[in-house]
């Protein structure tokens, strides 16, 4: 018996206790309601996602072609219609994540206004913004599962077989698929952040991403002046998300460490080593120093140490913040990323400044030197020029295969005079296959592009003004947004429906009988979408 089935039944003994008090209540659109609301509350939601991300990287273990990806949603709308196209298209969400921004909670969704990727906005956005994104996926569970409720009824209203409509009930796929969200820094002390990665796991969070930067100094991961925390700072935080699962009870939740070492030259602190060779020494050994030999050497206000057996003092900028050698930031990021999963993370994240599959892969093939199932979260990042970038590449093995490249002009490889070329086409082949290369060669569990959505909020809405407000006039509109979204059967070209009418429809004549004013009757101008 189907969990529908046994909801009616049980609804139904349950109703037949109250001695006639609930006559007004329809046992099977009680068990409707219930199966289009499975999740009754985020930490249902997040103990539901951490299984389902547990078990795709272990299928991802034994067999790299198994990569997830997601795209970054910066409102609960924008995840809604991801989700229902990926359903759509693929005929399934697995596989499929979503990823939540905090570059684009601070440009999009701060009540400052816009805002630069520097942990500038309020915290209380981050999990506000994950509950808004599961509240749009449960409703498209909704509306799509209400779709089959009324093909149940006209099917036995018709006195067909209803075996298959009711398959498809009982066997639902739902919308909600897991959420990888950044905690930026951490936006505070330890404490901080525990206290923010309980409010995102109870809004739904099975996935917590964080960055091993200066919390009060943190930068986007493409830009300049990055500041990195002692791993033993890291460390702790990585603790405190972990302490907010457990008491959740969320006892497989995931962690991604991210190190910004590869693009970071600088620490806000220089940690106590307790023994030779422990972390604090480690990193201390990455610093930028100069040889003191007698009191002359040193200014007013300089500090020394013993380092490797030799005083020294390290660079200091007059910012306070200190220097690391030029030329480490490959073996920092190695370090980084086996010490964090040594001590707690799951995933890593190591942000680069270009897609380059062997740069990648090369470090990951360090890790797993020491941690075999290493793992990475990649960011497919809308700050790379891919164009340029993949047709450098091109270039780049043409000439070391000795081929003639004296058509091209590396520096100017982004101009559309090159768009029909060999070498362009080629790199375009090398884009469409990154991530499946990069899941293979450089052990990419999870693809990402943190703010697409962005971008294509951008140029839809140029495109549609370009027209609109020029020589197009409506026709912009209806041939550039409203044709296409009926011919390709997007379901919000019935905004209406989309928004909830159709359902709330639904609900006010379980409520109130024959006696329900609806708004989907004949004079609904969405009508003109049914065909």
């Amino acid at each position: 018996m189907s969990q529908f089935q046994q909801d009616i039944d049980a609804i139904a003994t349950l109703k037949a206790t109250q001695k006639g008090a609930w006559e007004g209540i329809n046992p099977d659109f009680a068990a409707r309601m219930k199966a289009q609301n499975r999740f009754k509350t985020g930490l249902d939601i997040a103990r539901y996602t951490a299984g389902i991300m547990r078990k795709d990287m272990a299928e991802y273990d034994a067999d790299p072609g198994q990569y997830t990806q997601s795209l970054g949603c910066w409102h609960g709308f924008v995840g809604q219609q991801k989700m229902l196209s990926v359903k759509k298209h693929q005929g399934t969400t697995s596989k499929s994540y979503l990823y939540l921004s905090g570059w684009m909670v601070a440009a999009l969704r701060s009540e400052f206004g816009p805002l630069p990727d520097q942990s500038m906005h309020e915290k209380t956005s981050v999990p506000a913004l994950i509950e808004e994104l599961y509240t749009f996926l449960r409703q498209a569970d909704a509306q799509e599962m209400g779709k089959l409720f009324k093909q149940l009824d006209a099917a036995r209203q018709q006195g067909e077989d209803t075996s298959a409509i009711q398959a498809q009930i009982d066997n639902f796929e739902t919308h909600v698929v897991p959420i990888i969200a950044d905690i930026d820094a951490g936006f505070g002390n330890e404490e901080a952040t525990y206290l923010l990665a309980k409010k995102m796991i109870e809004a739904g969070a099975c996935c917590i991403q964080i960055e091993n930067q200066v919390s009060d100094a943190k930068q986007c991961g493409h830009q300049d002046g990055k500041v990195t925390v002692p791993h033993e700072d890291f460390l702790a935080k990585i603790n405190a998300v972990r302490y907010a699962f457990l008491e959740l009870g969320v006892d497989d939740g995931v962690i991604v460490a991210r190190t910004d070492s590869l693009g970071a030259g600088l620490t806000q602190k220089i940690p106590v080593p307790t023994a030779p060779g422990d972390l604090a020494a480690q990193y201390n050994a990455f610093l930028a120093t100069t040889e003191v030999n007698s009191a002359q050497d040193l200014n007013e206000g300089d500090m020394a140490m013993k380092l490797n057996g030799k005083l020294v003092k390290p660079t200091r900028l007059p910012n306070g913040l200190f220097r690391f050698k030029d030329d480490t930031g490959v073996a920092r990021v190695v370090l980084d990323c086996i010490t964090s999963l040594q001590h707690g993370a799951d995933l890593l994240w190591i942000e680069t400044e270009k897609p380059h599959v062997r740069q990648i892969a090369d470090m990951v093939d360090a890790i797993r030197k020491v941690v075999p199932d290493a793992k990475l979260v990649y960011n497919n990042s809308p700050s790379f020029n891919w164009t340029l970038n993949f047709r450098q590449q091109v270039f780049d093995e043409w000439q070391q295969e000795g081929r003639n490249v004296a058509a091209y002009d590396r520096s100017k490889l982004m101009s559309a005079e090159y768009d029909s070329s060999e070498l362009a086409q080629l790199a375009d082949d090398k884009i469409q296959s990154f991530q499946r290369d990069a899941a293979r060669e450089a052990g990419i569990f999870h693809h990402l592009i943190t703010l697409p959505t962005y971008h294509t909020a951008a140029l839809s809405t140029d495109n549609l003004a370009k027209g609109y407000f020029g020589a197009e006039g409506m026709l912009a509109y209806v041939k550039g947004v409203q044709r296409k979204e009926i011919r390709e059967g997007l379901a919000c070209v019935k905004h209406q429906a989309m928004a909830g009418s159709d359902l709330g429809d639904t609900h006010k004549e379980y409520f109130s009988g024959e006696a329900a004013l609806k708004a989907s009757g004949k004079d609904n101008t969405m009508n003109q979408f049914d065909m």
